[in-house]
């Protein structure tokens, strides 16, 4: 039988894929840092990714000062076409004194969070948590492996990020003055419409000729993991329909299976919850007054409905919600159920969805429901 699940959808577009600008970033630090220690840069510098991977980098730029050391790494997205690809992202690692941890930056072209609902703190620089984990753990190799405390300071800057950073939602949700380092994997997954809407078809059908009646429709690795503990589902029961849930949908109406998960980050499902079935950020956003209204009908209160239309991102919203003690991420699943079910159009498929927050911790969850 074929094998399924994320791998061999991305196998069977063809597309080759490359690395997110969090990879990059670490590459870039794990050379710094190794240079300050040992007074030359590894080069190709490799790194682990968190699902084991080890992509080796060759470095664009290095210099080594008495006290600071820079390498430079350009970005490849492989075959997506994303704004980052070929840009510079640089690390300068500087010692600190012991005990001060492994402490980020931004440099030139990356951006400072400025308004809520992140998972960043305002002030802080946009480097997301996973690149943050991903850094710390190669310096404490770095540092282990060659007599170093692993007390750095590390900046990072993208060239001409700011100028990049234009093309991006950065702007909009309060990340100003650059680019956001980010990635959870590592690993940038190529975009093509076609080419990955046939994967998801072709992950529906080794799904159905192995049998199973149970399958999930994920917007990414992070949703995988939670249905999979969730579920225990097998990894052919896995569809990376990414932002195309329109896609799963009208497949699966046509070549049913008993029961269909969707699963993604609140934010995302949101926008299906709302009617959306291209769920890419450059073809909906999240209706902040829709969230609103779905928040009044659980019990919010017109100053809370205020707050919500006027918060800075979906997970802004979620949060006051939580904190009102309104079941936002329970409302938006249920809707989002509903909205899936009519595009199904009375098919024999039960239906549930799992809205997760950026570390797949649950959110919000619908109870199953069929036609």
């Amino acid at each position: 039988m074929s094998s399924g699940g994320r791998a061999a959808q991305l196998k069977h577009t063809g597309l080759r894929p490359g690395w997110t600008t969090g990879a990059c970033a670490t590459a870039a630090t794990t050379a710094a840092y190794t240079a300050l220690l040992t007074g030359e840069f590894p080069d190709p510098v490799t790194i682990t990714l968190p699902k084991g991977q080890t992509p080796a980098f060759a470095l664009a730029a290095e210099h080594l000062g008495p006290d600071a050391a820079m390498a430079a790494v350009v970005k490849d997205a492989g075959d997506d076409p994303d704004v980052t690809h070929g840009a510079l992202i640089r690390s300068t690692v500087r010692l600190l004194p012991a005990g001060s941890g492994v402490v980020f930056r931004a440099g030139e072209g990356v951006g400072t969070v400025t308004l809520p609902g992140l998972p960043l703190e305002v002030g802080e620089p946009a480097i997301n948590p996973v690149p943050r984990q991903l850094m710390r753990a190669h310096v404490a190799e770095v540092a282990a492996a060659h007599g170093g405390t692993g007390d750095v300071e590390v900046t990072i800057s993208v060239d001409d990020g700011a100028e990049i950073a234009r093309s991006t939602w950065n702007p909009r949700i309060g990340i100003l003055g650059g680019l956001s380092i980010l990635g959870t994997t590592g690993v940038v997954v190529p975009y093509s419409c076609s080419a990955w809407i046939d994967s998801i078809r072709r992950g529906v059908d080794v799904a159905r000729a192995g049998g199973l009646t149970h399958v999930a429709g994920c917007t990414g690795s992070t949703s995988e993991r939670t249905v999979t503990e969730l579920y225990d589902l097998p990894e052919i029961a896995l569809l990376d329909m990414g932002d195309f849930a329109g896609a799963v949908l009208k497949y699966v109406r046509r070549h049913p299976v008993d029961r269909l998960t969707i699963c993604g980050g609140f934010a995302k499902l949101s926008k299906l919850a709302a009617g959306h079935l291209d769920l890419h950020s450059a073809r909906s956003q999240v209706d902040k007054t829709f969230l609103a209204e779905l928040a009044r009908t659980g019990g919010a209160s017109e100053s809370l409905a205020q707050e919500i239309a006027d918060a800075n991102t979906g997970l802004a919203a979620l949060r006051l919600c939580e904190a009102a003690g309104v079941p936002l991420g329970d409302l938006v699943a249920a809707r989002a159920r509903d909205e899936a079910l009519a595009v199904l159009r009375g098919a024999p498929v039960s239906v549930d969805v799992v809205c997760i927050d950026r570390a797949g911790a649950v959110v919000g969850r619908s109870a199953v429901a069929g036609p």
